[in-house]
């Protein structure tokens, strides 16, 4: 019976998608399901496989631990799909071993800093809608980025009007600090939030007074309209 699970788990391990075409690339193996109309990643993908293409789908979103049985994987791509999301620990299993990761072509406007993290591929990520926010800028330091196609990496939305339909490159290499950017507008908020506070208390203040000195003024007419009593001296 242990035999026979272990000849079950290596042909499951070694067997190819339905949706895929599995082939031998330099002694390596390769798993190519490009164009196949997918629109979540395989879950049967085979555990030897070195190169995986996945481009030209309509995947939305990459799970956390979609690719952690993947312990060979050297080169994955992602590209010309309609990713918009992309968990934390999506790349969690397979970040060390992979050489080259590419998202272009997506919907992606921002990905957490944490799933990059002990990333060591060349990454691609141009042709995306950006929002080009501090988020962003942190993401890149810590990023190998592709040479050849970070001058693509563009600013679909900013913070500001004037970095929007430029290459994020050119906007840092400006002086642009876009955490800063981040770090004025909310002291601005905090600014405008606080001064908003000390108006209401103002405003309170005054109507406080008024009223009292209404009050007041209201009293001492009363007081005067009383009749007023003379000494009977006379």
């Amino acid at each position: 019976q242990a035999f026979i699970c272990l000849l079950l788990c290596l042909s499951r391990g070694s067997s190819c998608p339905p949706s895929c075409q599995c082939t031998e690339r330099a002694g390596a193996k390769a798993v190519l399901c490009s164009a196949r109309h997918l629109e979540e990643i395989p879950k049967d993908i085979p555990q030897d496989a070195v190169f995986l293409k996945l481009d030209a789908n309509s995947i939305t979103r990459i799970p956390s631990n979609a690719f952690r049985h993947l312990s060979h994987l050297e080169e994955l791509d992602l590209s010309r799909n309609a990713i918009e999301k992309i968990d934390g620990a999506a790349f969690k299993g397979v970040a060390a071993g992979l050489r080259t990761l590419d998202l272009s072509s997506n919907r992606i406007r921002s990905i957490p800093k944490e799933a990059l993290l002990m990333l060591n591929a060349k990454l691609r990520l141009a042709n995306n809608p950006w929002h080009c926010e501090c988020a962003l800028q942190e993401v890149l330091w810590e990023a190998r980025l592709d040479p050849d196609s970070v001058q693509d990496i563009t600013c679909h939305t900013a913070p500001r009007e004037e970095y929007v339909g430029k290459p994020l490159l050119q906007v840092l290499d400006a002086g642009v600090n876009l955490c800063s950017v981040r770090q004025r507008t909310t002291d601005v908020a905090m600014f405008i939030t606080m001064f908003g506070w000390f108006a209401m208390v103002i405003a309170y203040v005054v109507c406080y007074v008024r009223h009292n000195r209404e009050d007041t003024r209201k009293h001492v007419e009363y007081l005067k309209s009383l009749p007023s009593t003379q000494n009977p001296a006379e």
